[in-house]
């Protein structure tokens, strides 16, 4: 039970994610250092720039929006199977929609 398999997840040391290796973190650097800035936290935000772990913005966004597109395709489809079945839904020409019909003509 709680889902460990084999080895328990370890946490990558934080000297791996360094700054240059990211260019949109080295731009962000080169524009402090022209104002005379710095920034030492810079280096806690390259790990959001490791495409292998975490892939790009776009590919985050993606599996955000559409993750249960296709499980929630086939419900729909599902549902209508069953409906269809069981003759829920079906035309009846304005009547039957779960009103009690007597009386109002």
């Amino acid at each position: 039970m709680g889902g460990h398999h084999g080895e328990p997840y370890k946490v990558p040391h934080p000297s791996i994610y360094k700054v240059a290796n990211v260019p949109q973190l080295v731009e962000v650097q080169e524009a402090l250092g022209r104002q005379g800035l710095s920034d030492p936290w810079l280096r806690n935000e390259a790990w959001r720039y490791e495409k292998k772990a975490f892939g790009t913005h776009r590919s985050r966004l993606n599996a955000f929006l559409f993750r249960g597109l296709g499980v929630g395709f086939c419900a729909f489809l599902a549902t209508i199977a069953v409906e269809y079945g069981l003759g829920i839904g079906k035309g009846q020409g304005g009547h039957g929609h779960g009103h009690d019909d007597k009386g109002h003509h």
